[in-house]
């Protein structure tokens, strides 16, 4: 059986889209070939890299990418993973199905370097969590 493709888009692809690729690739990489970018990329956050490392999973070697390096590309689907990529997200060919959900941006947050990666840990939980029961109907 061929993999489904999924692309996972955010705005900075730096942590929410980075760490949902990662999920994905670790617990159903069987059954995806998975892909992050965002419509403004900048570079992968320490803090994402360290909640990941958590649970055994080493993004260490992502990089962040632009939408734009899949434009022509089929995907099966298109993950939002914030409301900004949400509206600027370009339309893929084919068949592809977009599915939408905000994820708050661990990124944006202030305070301390324990406050900061508590919340990268809680998005990455929540991620994880909706990740699971992915795709929401039988393909």
């Amino acid at each position: 059986m061929e993999k489904k493709r999924i692309l996972i888009l955010c705005t900075g692809n730096s942590a929410r889209s980075q760490m949902a690729e990662g999920l994905l690739r670790h617990d159903a990489g069987d059954r995806f070939e998975v892909q992050s970018a965002g419509t403004k990329p900048s570079h992968v956050r320490s803090e994402a890299i360290a909640a990941m490392n958590e649970l055994g999973i080493d993004i260490s070697s992502h990089r962040s990418k632009c939408v734009d390096e899949f434009t022509g590309q089929h995907f099966d689907y298109v993950l939002t993973v914030c409301d900004n990529a949400k509206e600027s997200c370009p339309i893929f060919p084919g068949q592809t199905v977009t599915i939408h959900h905000n994820f708050e941006d661990p990124a944006a947050l202030q305070g301390s370097e324990e406050e900061r990666l508590a919340a990268f840990r809680r998005i990455r939980d929540e991620l994880r969590e909706y990740l699971h029961a992915f795709p929401p109907v039988k393909t």
